[in-house]
């Protein structure tokens, strides 16, 4: 009897200290979401975009070395700075100087928020290497329409993971069959496209994430024409 008690402790104490970690990933989520220095327009794209849902996805931690790819005017940059913490650090990149970005970090400085200006044939700040993490968060199509080498930026992209790294990509759902076709027209996507291109270079598809996926869009109008939400995919790719 004795036995029994002390094995059901043990098997409690190791289940409680086993659901610590999330516990713990989840109390850093909504500090970061909830931080006073995020603007007001941040707060009201939380219903959108579900920015606890996107770190968790992501398998953001404290301390991650993470590339923002096209930050525009920082907003997710500065969230996973926020969730990565004072340990952490968070390279903001666009094409060519982003004055909402410079705007925000002006008003709320970050340490661990590095704006980068750098072409995205090879986004990564010079001599930077062994990210945790690189995000392009609905700006694959833009890309797309852009004059790059979309080949050599995955490649450089692979290159600056570190092993066992990860690449999310979220963008704009195009129908079944449409690919690249209206990336320009209705700035959508069809993911298997995108799966297609990343894998190239060497990543292999991790995970998928459904928390952006709204069925009954028609996908027949660019996204920001829709009254509600648009239908999005979340993908994750590990360098193995």
């Amino acid at each position: 009897m004795r036995l029994n008690r002390v094995v059901a402790a043990f098997l409690l104490a190791l289940a409680a200290s086993a659901s610590l970690p999330a516990l713990a990933a989840d109390d850093g989520f909504a500090a970061a979401i909830a931080s006073p220095i995020r603007t007001d327009a941040d707060r009201k794209d939380d219903a959108k975009r579900k920015p606890a849902q996107f770190l968790e996805f992501a398998k953001v931690k404290p301390g991650m070395k993470v590339l923002d790819v096209v930050a525009g005017g920082g907003a997710t940059a500065q969230l996973l700075a926020l969730a990565v913490g004072p340990k952490g650090e968070v390279y903001a990149q666009n094409s060519k100087p982003n004055a909402n970005l410079d705007k925000r970090l002006a008003a709320q400085p970050q340490a661990n928020l590095k704006p980068v200006v750098r072409g995205f044939d090879n986004p990564a700040p010079a001599g930077v290497t062994g990210f945790d993490l690189i995000t392009i968060n609905m700006n694959y199509h833009d890309i797309v329409n852009a004059p790059v080498d979309r080949a050599a930026m995955n490649k450089a992209l692979f290159e600056a993971l570190k092993p066992g790294g990860y690449l999310v990509i979220i963008d704009n759902a195009a129908k079944e069959g449409q690919g690249l076709s209206v990336t320009n027209t209705l700035h959508r996507i069809e993911d298997a496209s995108v799966i297609a291109e990343v894998s190239k270079a060497g990543f292999v598809l991790d995970g998928r994430g459904d928390y952006l996926r709204v069925p009954s869009d028609p996908k027949d109008q660019p996204f920001f024409k829709m009254d509600g939400p648009d239908d999005k995919f979340a993908l994750r790719f590990v360098k193995k």
